[in-house]
């Protein structure tokens, strides 16, 4: 079977289906293969003594693993001698035991990071694990992923995940292999103040070799292999010269982030200016002598050192701006050629040989598209719109790439901002099933040289990190019934398999509610009252379930649950019920209405609850996780966060003495919600009919392009897309989706369609979808998004697209509404046809079935 299939089954298979099934299954109690414990004693573990440093390191590690779960000590051994289980780490070509023992390799040999592992017996009596590598990273990962399948999470340290201790624990014999699809994987550690930051000071004495050793360490047990460090003031090279050293240790190829070339940080500008060199203007045509001998040193810094590295080329402003106005296309390509050179002349062979990357973010991608030539051997890398729209990818040519180049394509996305038209900093907002969809699109447009991600503190967003590395390692085993499976998969990684499918919902919901709106966007005014009103008791339920759920777990599983699961609910969930409170109080005072005091009382004890539910997080594991949820999350009037926590403003009315105060309106909230018909048709009521995109009627698929409906993507409930992404155009309406509709009456009707923000990753002049009622004419609705234009910051802000279609004289009666596909990468949510009676509403309408 091949690798890629079995990491398909392996991502889709129920939990407990996962023991002892295949080749080298790690599986708990006795059995026929190799015994990675036994009676409550591990194994011992093999590696040669002159092996690599980062597989010495990673040794080191299974042996502390297998102590975690077994509760003893692991022995690392350099020879064979006196028999017994033992698992042996070495790589190709430069372990003795492996070559020794002649097992095939050829499945991994002169590939990039791959890895075998093997169960074989031992001619000194026993079983031997062997653990093999095609390089020192192909063998680091050849050993976590045991590790990880014994029992032993990634956030064991980050997120305080328990081990479940095991007596008994053994591998099927066999053997399997694996190597990552996609060169470079990781993740951005960045707008990393106060939280990280602060948390890193007070733990750590500052961002240093000490922190980063586990920052590396958790990217290599995710299977990431490329780190872009803290860079707020920071310099990462600079603050501490065993940095680079750590990761040298480790085996973390280290890059820099988009604005900071030739591996400096930004930072070391503005230092050391006796140098004569730093410090002085960030302007290439006025101080270019000075950039170049201060991009020089980073470069003899990279080569002396013999750290690895992908250099960043190019140019921006000082401080992540543009560098002019306009786009100055011939000054950019002489900045990278300059930079190459320099590259050239200190490593002593051609620029080419040492990695180099390109970052089309923001500005940047307009010299691009205006035709900016940069070198073949040079990975571009293109950008989100820091919302999680991918801009633009490589062209096409049929389903092919239409654009190859040596140094091929990658992705730079976000799960964090700080910029327009708002800051979100605080917990995950991010759909794993928006990342996906994003992530497939630009795997198959030929992307797949180097993906990171921008992760804020790391905290709290665990989850979406750990997907898009697990889909950065084999996006082709990422399918949609992996996506739909990965969240019940991951809780059972750190809760085990017992509440794994509850916990993978609770996940899912908080992502998609908060996805609905970032927190940081949200307030008193944001939203109809109806619709904040619906949305809070949405979320109250949903804490209200975390909350039930945390005690029934094990106590040394709840601080982990605390962090991963309970305390981005619950808080999310009292920041709606802040600003609900705060939305009545201003409406009963504006009334005159006494209960106006009640909602600045409940308002009130909302924000000293944001407040507690920081603190608890902080007294965590004993204050390990002191400041890392300081990040401010309330009072926000730009896009920049505000110095402090501040309540929003209510208003008190005076109350005479004995007054009792009620509720004017006899009832306990507003609601925007809708009966439904049951007549197995979308049914018009209140002058509109609600339809989710997953409930079509029938679908037409044609030459290849299938529709593929994605649960809850989206705001609401789930999304419709067409695969592959990728196809070309379909302009002869053979790929539709039908809904059935019945009318109450005769009437001119406005079709609206809801679509999930993406871009036109073509630049072929937009996005394009028809639409017809019956046999009537179909309308092509297009749509072009811009950052930083109105529509765009609309669309990010309320996380929809909204295109309408107007029908004249509809009749009462029966109707069938037709959607035709004609480009990828639009995302159906919704249908609501209006009739002229459509509510204001937040969401849109309930479905009206």
């Amino acid at each position: 079977m091949k690798p890629w299939l079995i990491s398909a089954l392996l991502m889709i298979m129920p939990v407990r289906a996962l023991a002892c099934e295949g080749a080298v299954a790690v599986c708990e109690g006795t059995g026929d293969g190799f015994a990675l414990i036994r009676d409550g004693q591990p194994a011992k573990v093999y590696v040669d003594a002159d092996a690599a440093a980062p597989v010495r390191r990673v040794a080191a590690d299974f042996a502390a693993d297998l102590e975690r779960v077994s509760g003893r000590k692991a022995d690392i051994v350099h020879d064979l001698t006196g028999g017994g289980d033992i698992v042996i780490i070495g790589e190709l070509g430069h372990s003795k035991a492996v070559a020794q023992l002649g097992i095939d390799t050829a499945a991994i040999a002169g590939k990039w990071e791959a890895y075998s592992q093997t169960v074989i017996a031992s001619k000194a009596g026993g079983r031997l694990l062997v653990i093999a590598g095609a390089d020192p990273r192909g063998t680091i990962y050849g050993t976590y992923d045991i590790s990880a399948r014994m029992g032993v999470s990634p956030w064991y340290w980050w997120a305080d995940v328990p081990v479940v201790h095991k007596d008994n624990l053994y591998v099927t014999t066999g053997t399997r292999s694996d190597a990552p699809k996609v060169r470079y994987r990781g993740f951005f550690i960045n707008d990393e103040e106060p939280a990280f930051g602060g948390w890193a000071r007070q733990k750590f004495g500052g961002i240093n070799h000490e922190l980063y050793g586990h920052v590396f360490e958790l990217n290599l047990r995710l299977k990431g292999n490329y780190l872009w460090p803290a860079m707020w003031g920071k310099a990462f090279a600079d603050d501490d010269p065993e940095n680079l050293k750590t990761a040298q240790a480790y085996g973390i190829i280290m890059g820099t982030s988009h604005h900071e070339p030739m591996t400096r940080a930004q930072e070391e500008w503005h230092r050391h200016p006796e140098t004569g060199i730093t410090g002085g203007k960030w302007d290439y045509t006025q101080n270019g002598d000075n950039l170049r001998a201060f991009w020089r040193g980073g470069i003899e810094r990279m080569h002396t050192g013999g750290f690895e590295n992908v250099v960043t080329l190019g140019m921006r402003g000082d401080g992540d701006e543009p560098m002019t106005e306009g786009t100055a296309t011939q000054l950019l390509e002489t900045i990278v050629a300059d930079q190459r050179r320099i590259i050239a002349d200190v490593t002593g062979k051609p620029a080419a040989q040492t990695p180099q990357v390109w970052a089309l973010y923001k500005e940047v991608q307009d010299y691009y598209d205006h035709g900016m030539q940069v070198p073949d051997d040079v990975t571009l890398l293109f950008s989100d719109d820091n919302w999680g729209q991918i801009r633009r990818l490589p062209r096409l040519t049929g389903e092919k790439t239409g654009e190859t180049r040596a140094g091929g394509y990658g992705v730079y996305y976000h799960f964090d901002y700080v910029g327009v038209p708002r800051n979100y900093k605080w917990v995950n907002t991010n759909q794993i099933e928006k990342t996906w969809q994003q992530m497939d699109l630009a795997y198959a447009s030929g992307a797949n040289r180097l993906w990171i991600v921008n992760v804020g503190d790391i905290k709290p967003m665990e989850f979406p990190l750990s997907f898009f590395m697990d889909m950065a390692w084999n996006p082709e085993a990422m399918t949609p019934e992996a996506l739909k499976a990965y969240p019940a998969r991951w809780a059972a990684q750190q809760f085990g398999p017992d509440h794994a499918a509850d916990i993978g919902d609770i996940l899912t919901r908080y992502s998609q509610y908060n996805a609905r709106k970032k927190p940081e966007l949200i307030d008193a005014s944001v939203f109809d009252l109806p619709s904040l009103s619906d949305m809070e008791l949405d979320y109250g339920r949903l804490a209200d379930r975390t909350e039930a759920l945390s005690g029934t777990l094990p106590a040394d599983a709840k601080n982990a649950y605390y962090q991963l699961v309970e305390y981005p609910v619950v808080a999310s969930a009292n920041l709606y019920s802040l600003y609900l409170h705060v939305a009545e109080n201003h409406r009963y005072a504006a009334k005159g209405e006494p209960w106006a005091n009640v909602e600045a009382d409940a308002a009130e004890a909302a924000f000293r609850k944001d407040g507690a539910l920081v603190d608890a997080y902080h007294a965590l594991a004993g204050g390990k996780w002191d400041r890392m949820m300081s990040q401010v999350h309330t009072g926000y009037d730009n896009w920049q966060q505000p110095d402090a926590r501040v309540i929003p403003p209510v208003s008190r009315l005076t109350v005479k003495p004995g007054v009792r105060v009620v509720r004017p309106e006899g009832r306990d909230r507003f609601t925007s919600r809708l009966r439904s018909s049951s007549d197995g048709r979308f049914a018009e009521i209140d002058g509109q009919i609600a339809i989710e995109a997953e409930h079509f009627a029938r679908k037409t698929e044609a030459d290849g392009v299938r529709w593929q409906v994605i649960p809850n993507l989206g705001r609401t409930q789930s999304s419709v897309i067409s695969l592959p992404q990728t196809a070309a155009a379909t302009t002869d309406r053979s790929v539709r989706l039908e809904y059935d509709i019945t009318l109450q009456k005769t009437a001119d009707a406005t079709l609206h369609l809801y679509l999930a923000p993406t871009f036109d990753t073509r630049n072929a002049g937009g996005l394009r979808v028809a639409v017809a009622i019956d046999d009537g004419p179909a309308q092509t609705l297009s749509f072009n998004l811009k950052p930083d234009t109105p529509q765009w910051s609309q669309a990010v802000k309320d996380n929809i697209v909204i295109l309408s279609a107007p029908f004249t004289g509809l009749k009462s009666g029966d109707h069938t509404i037709k959607v035709f596909r004609m480009d990828g990468n639009v995302v159906l949510e919704r249908l609501v046809l209006d009739t002229g009676d459509q509510k204001t509403s937040y969401l849109g309408p309930p479905e009206t079935r």
